[in-house]
């Protein structure tokens, strides 16, 4: 008897809990596993021009289990690594977040403009009618900003499709 009841405790750890039946009263949080796709607006400012950029092209990729979630993010210049990640999920004041604290590298060669830093996204999860993420984000370089995202597919994609366009200040420096 216990052997069963384990066995559908294990199923449901790893694939029961992304089924809607459960969401609401068994499983409080949404299956964010995927990868989204969307743009920075970024408040910091290019110490050449002075000027904000345009809106930077991102990609985010989840990586979620029931007991578990991580979050890649990437641009042209940087990845960034979460590790600290958490849901707050209060249907009484409809609310619906999910952050998470993270490193950013930025390529090596950007290391002149784009340091290597920490931070924090916190993100509102709308799942009707499109399935998407709004949130802002601050770093320890005092930049700050807002990030809109837009669910792209279930695969965990390992580098930025190639229709969401080039980084803005990357495509500045090139036309130079």
């Amino acid at each position: 008897m216990v052997t069963i009841d384990l066995l559908i405790v294990a199923a449901f750890v790893k694939w029961g809990w992304k089924f809607s039946i459960f969401r609401g009263w068994l499983v409080p949080f949404p299956n964010l596993n995927g990868t989204w796709t969307g743009f920075i607006y970024s408040d910091w400012k290019n110490p050449k021009t002075c000027e904000k950029p345009a809106p930077i092209p991102v990609m985010l990729t989840v990586n979620q289990s029931f007991f578990h979630i991580s979050c890649m993010m990437f641009t042209s210049e940087m990845e960034s690594i979460s590790y600290s990640e958490g849901f707050l999920i209060d249907p009484e004041r409809q609310i619906k977040n999910v952050s998470y604290s993270y490193t950013s590298k930025p390529r090596l060669s950007l290391n002149e403009r784009s340091i290597p830093h920490d931070g924090t996204a916190v993100f509102k999860i709308i799942e009707k009618p499109k399935q998407k993420l709004v949130g802002r984000y601050w770093t320890e370089r005092l930049t700050k900003g807002e990030i809109v995202l837009q669910y792209h597919s279930k695969e965990l994609l390992e580098e930025l499709p190639e229709n969401l366009g080039e980084h803005p200040v990357t495509e500045d420096e090139n036309r130079r």
